[in-house]
């Protein structure tokens, strides 16, 4: 497979080359021999098969050029040319992973990224990835101390108009979107403890501005996040909602202008799917709360946090009692309908390498040795 100096135009390369000598992949789980399961088809494909997965999300691992650390760590740019810069490597990371999906185009969606200090760009960006075939990508989160208006403000609208008409899906990722906590002692643990918050929220920003009631065919994903918090947060906003409709909530008064004409929950029955990596016996319970249409497993492969090579033994922790119709809504329905995948053309690969039904309907009896993935010791 191509490497990415062959993607920047001929004006980036030995900046590229300054650059590659001196970053680090930030995931430690995919240095040294790990790393070229990023890239590498045979090996990719053939672990995938093994672990029982034909076809995959594919999220981007690796260090776009000029950029500090992976896309979903790396604090906004510092100025004007870092900005360009890291657009610049952006944009070469979408062109090969267009090549790199076209090569099993059944099996692989590819989630470009997109740059949001500029609309006009992230535009001209989605544009051209509708037109190279994608079917979504990746949204950045927005930081709260950062010069950018938050997601629910109307100057998005644009990118959401947008967004709908190329029928692209919206991915986000939990992971980005925090403050910089500095490197005081507990900085680290302070943000392990917040990061969940930061890219949770987004779900009410975009509901509750309104952003699905004026762009109502818009498609939210939001990934490795978890389950069982959106229930509470959907109960949360819904006695919010049915307050504000009367005019108040506590001191707070409100406009009818701001109240929305659908509950909330009825917008994330509409718009909004949940990506669950790794599920525990407990999520997979708040999966059915949540609703099993609105839920999709992943393996969060090939992270040491994933299930990989241990995903039937994880399915048969967390689904083992589902019954044949809600497991094959959460293993591939809802996926192949959120993604646009053919189930029919991946049928047969599935008949190969996929789990049974009779295969995941058996309790596991005791955790893999060597299974690192918290899918095995959550309750």
């Amino acid at each position: 497979m191509a490497a990415y100096e062959e993607y920047l135009p001929a004006e980036w390369r030995d900046a590229y080359d300054e650059w590659r000598g001196g970053y680090k992949n930030p995931y430690r789980d995919l240095q040294d021999d790990g790393r070229n399961r990023n890239w590498d088809n045979e090996r990719r494909i053939s672990e995938q098969y093994a672990d029982g997965v034909v076809a995959e999300i594919t999220f981007p691992n690796t260090v776009p050029p000029f950029y500090p650390t992976g896309a979903l760590l790396a604090r906004s740019p510092k100025d004007s040319e870092d900005v360009r810069r890291r657009k610049a490597g952006l944009e070469c990371h979408n062109r090969w992973l267009a090549d790199w999906c076209g090569e099993y185009p059944a099996q692989r969606r590819g989630l470009p990224q997109i740059f949001l200090e500029g609309v006009d760009d992230a535009i001209k960006t989605l544009t051209w990835a509708a037109n190279e075939g994608f079917k979504s990508f990746l949204m950045p989160h927005v930081a709260p101390d950062v010069d950018l208006p938050g997601l629910w403000s109307p100057q998005w609208d644009r990118l959401w108009a947008a967004v709908q008409d190329l029928d692209l899906v919206v991915t986000q990722h939990g992971g980005n979107g925090t403050p910089d906590y500095g490197k005081d002692p507990a900085s680290g643990v302070i943000f392990l403890m917040e990061v969940p918050f930061f890219a949770h929220r987004n779900l009410a920003h975009l509901t509750m501005s309104g952003v699905f009631e004026r762009f109502p065919n818009l498609k939210y994903v939001m990934t490795e996040q978890g389950v069982a918090w959106a229930i509470e947060e959907l109960r949360r906003m819904d006695a919010y909602h049915a307050q504000m409709k009367h005019g108040r909530v506590g001191e707070l008064g409100f406009s009818a202008d701001v109240v929305l004409p659908l509950k909330p929950s009825e917008y994330f029955d509409r718009n909004v799917w949940i990506g669950a990596s790794f599920p525990s016996p407990g999520e997979a319970e708040a999966m059915k709360v949540l609703g099993t249409h609105k839920t999709m497993w992943g393996s969060d492969y090939p992270h040491h946090e994933g299930t990989y090579p241990y995903s039937t033994e994880s399915l048969r922790r967390a689904f083992h009692d589902w019954d044949e119709i809600e497991m094959k809504q959460v293993l591939s329905e809802n996926a192949a309908e959120v993604y646009s995948f053919d189930l029919d053309a991946l049928a047969p690969l599935a008949a190969e390498h996929g789990p049974t039904f009779d295969e995941v309907k058996v309790p596991l009896d005791g955790i893999p040795k060597g299974a690192t993935s918290p899918a095995f010791f959550k309750a």
